[in-house]
């Protein structure tokens, strides 16, 4: 079974634009393992716009289930991993100002950096993931950077599903095999959501973990809203 993994991300967002602690972040990743994720990530940037670098601390104190923690290796978040040794880290090139993460690494360009930085997660216990575009040539170069892992940048396939283009998962199975070949382990995530999850999950052989946050609460929003204004005017009654 492929396990889920909930970027709370959103959460630590819509916290933050009111300046409290509603909604508690904490309680929220906790509901969230409770009622049946298998993993709680977080994505945390030098500005801490959402996810605050106390966030990744506290956390770690209440994640039952696995912890991931994504960023771009800069000091400070090597830092933050190694201190808080979350069950698996997951590298990606982001810009620091980066709305959100838009490409996966050249593991042939910074072969030699990446292999340094996993060799120190990895000695201290932490799964190490490369968040990576489907180019055969990068999964190949990822193999020799040391990585317990992959995880596919999904956004192509859920822009093309989203149109009718069944076609572009190809791509992403051709990049599942040879990683499988590899030893590589199979993560994904970027854009994946209810609509296309099953179809993605069906055709990408071993899929480990998807990592899934934008999408998820957009959708526990809407979801949940006709839910929440009965039981508000229950209440008024």
């Amino acid at each position: 079974m492929t396990k889920l993994s909930v970027n709370i991300n959103k959460i630590a967002t819509l916290r933050n634009s009111r300046g409290g602690n509603v909604p508690n972040l904490l309680k929220v990743a906790s509901d969230i393992e409770s009622f049946g994720a298998e993993g709680i990530t977080i994505h945390p940037r030098p500005d801490e716009r959402h996810i605050r670098y106390q966030d990744a601390r506290d956390l770690k104190k209440i994640v039952t289930t696995e912890y991931n923690i994504e960023g771009n290796p800069i000091q400070s978040f090597m830092n933050l991993v190694l201190e808080t040794k979350p069950t698996q880290v997951t590298l990606v090139p982001d810009a620091i100002d980066a709305i959100t993460s838009n490409s996966g690494w050249d593991t042939i360009k910074h072969q030699s950096f990446l292999r340094e930085v996993i060799s120190e997660f990895q000695q201290n216990g932490i799964r190490t993931s490369v968040f990576i575009d489907t180019d055969l040539k990068l999964i190949e170069a990822a193999a020799k950077t040391g990585a317990d892992r992959i995880e596919l940048y999904t956004e192509d396939f859920a822009t093309q599903y989203q149109l009718g283009n069944k076609s572009a998962i190809v791509p992403y199975i051709d990049a599942a095999i040879l990683a499988n070949e590899l030893g590589l382990g199979i993560n994904a995530g970027h854009d994946l959501s209810l609509e296309n999850i099953r179809f993605f999950k069906e055709n990408i052989p071993n899929l480990s973990e998807v990592s899934i946050g934008h999408a998820l609460i957009a959708e526990s929003l809407y979801l949940g809203l006709e839910n929440v204004v009965s039981m508000y005017i229950n209440k008024l009654k």
